[in-house]
């Protein structure tokens, strides 16, 4: 049998050891943690503030716009987080009572797609305006990136009314010198095969569509540039 002194050096040795073997460990997830945090850090925030349409009605959670969005910025190199701002039923004047609740998580550029609802009810259409102007000054401010998305009045509400509400995305984004996607559902709208049973909704096939078709403007966005090609200040 060995005596107590062999049992104490070795018990020693192995005490040492495990110490060391504690310490690398530590050092090794320290280390992970620093690099998890750094590339959390690195990721580009973008914030869509929108309504059923950018929350993903009706879908799957993976099959919303931001999700598929955020897939094809990072299998084209963008380095990006979607914030997934969508509010089913919301409108312009939601979107703006929660905006800063929306801004939480601190985003670097936000795509704007509200309206929908304002139209489908037969808002107001001034009132729209103040409300998406009041949304694009604040984070303009906050030195937030936009891009807004258009939308259009359904047509049986009346040409008047249509007229106007469809007017005023192209002049906030004039006045604001921001960049304009100018209709949210191009090429999706009023076709079956790419909308869900109410016809309004998209779905999985039209959000690829949407996505396809928005994705040239968000890139400029990301890259900083506004229409015509101006820097963001």
């Amino acid at each position: 049998m060995m005596n107590n002194r062999h049992v104490s050096k070795r018990y020693a040795v192995l005490s040492k050891f495990f110490k060391s073997l504690g310490f690398i460990v530590l050092v090794w997830v320290m280390a992970l943690s620093a690099a998890n945090n750094g590339n959390a850090a690195s990721l580009t925030r973008i914030l869509v503030l929108g309504d059923s349409l950018s929350a993903g009605y009706g879908l799957l959670a993976g099959e919303a716009f931001p999700v598929k969005l955020g897939i094809k910025l990072r299998a084209a190199g963008h380095n990006v987080k979607m914030l997934n701002g969508g509010v089913s039923g919301d409108t312009s004047a939601g979107g703006r009572a929660r905006l800063n609740w929306a801004l939480a998580d601190k985003p670097r550029f936000a795509i704007i797609e509200l309206g929908a609802n304002d139209g489908l009810r037969g808002l107001d259409s001034e009132a729209m305006r103040q409300n998406l102007d009041d949304i694009i000054v604040r984070l303009k401010a906050a030195k937030i990136g936009v891009l807004l998305t258009g939308m259009r009045a359904p047509p049986n509400i009346g040409p008047d009314y249509g007229r106007a509400f469809n007017r005023v995305f192209p002049d906030l984004a004039q006045k604001h010198d921001v960049l304009l996607y100018p209709f949210f559902l191009d090429g999706v709208a009023a076709i079956s095969s790419l909308n869900q049973r109410d016809g309004i909704h998209p779905n999985p096939r039209g959000v690829a569509v949407i996505v396809d078709r928005i994705m040239p403007f968000v890139v400029r966005l990301l890259k900083g540039k506004q229409k015509g090609g101006a820097k963001q200040k």
